[in-house]
């Protein structure tokens, strides 16, 4: 036990009093109160008040404790939360990434539509201009054909006529030539006149037909052309 002496006992006493401060701890078992009422009384109050301190420290210390608990599972749950915002963002990051890239691909694919088609007007309007040469040297072979034809017609024409003229010519001549000798050979040329006459006729007959034939196939070529 611990003995004190009444100058302390009564300064712990009047420290209590004046600043409600008393000793604290298990020291207040081993005290040695004596007969003195008013130190004793101190003794339990301080006593009283310790156990009331414990208390209060162990359930401070009991809150703290489950606050630090709490702040634990609340930093847990936290960190769980940014792991999760933080994979979100990656993903989201990579989604936007994709999309960039989808969007590029699209572009380069609109791109190559766009330069696709201007190659297909391109192609199309090579092949309308092909056509219309096509179209054009098909008019202009036709156009040489119908030429080289008419030509060789009026060629196979030209011939015929001068065959059928000299033909004529030469009979012509030679009825004449016979019918003069029969003049000066003092022989009736009464019947040769006559058939002279005729051969004439019939060769003045054919050369007007074949002329009139001619100027109608030539007519009627040129007027075709016309309406064509």
């Amino acid at each position: 036990m611990i003995n004190i002496d009444k100058n302390t006992r009564r300064e712990l006493i009047n420290l209590y009093k004046n600043r409600k401060i008393s000793l604290e701890g298990n020291i207040l078992k081993l005290i040695e109160c004596e007969d003195d009422k008013e130190f004793k009384a101190y003794i339990e109050e301080a006593i009283n008040n310790d156990k009331k301190t414990r208390r209060k420290r162990l359930d401070v210390n009991k809150r703290v404790q489950i606050q630090n608990t709490e702040l634990t599972s609340l930093d847990k749950e936290n960190n769980r939360v940014n792991r999760q915002l933080t994979k979100a963002l990656e993903e989201a990051e990579q989604s936007k990434l994709k999309a960039l890239e989808a969007k590029s691909d699209a572009e380069r694919l609109k791109d190559e539509a766009e330069v696709s088609r201007d190659k297909a007007n391109q192609a199309r309007i090579e092949a309308d201009k092909a056509r219309a040469e096509a179209e054009n040297a098909k008019s202009v072979a036709e156009g040489d054909l119908e030429l080289m034809q008419k030509k060789k017609q009026f060629e196979l024409i030209g011939t015929i006529v001068r065959a059928a003229l000299w033909v004529i010519l030469g009979v012509g001549v030679v009825t004449t030539t016979l019918y003069i000798m029969a003049l000066y050979s003092g022989v009736d040329t009464t019947v040769i006149g006559s058939t002279w006459s005729n051969i004439i006729g019939i060769l003045l007959t054919n050369s007007f037909s074949i002329v009139g034939t001619i100027m109608g196939v030539k007519y009627a070529s040129n007027k075709k052309d016309s309406d064509d």
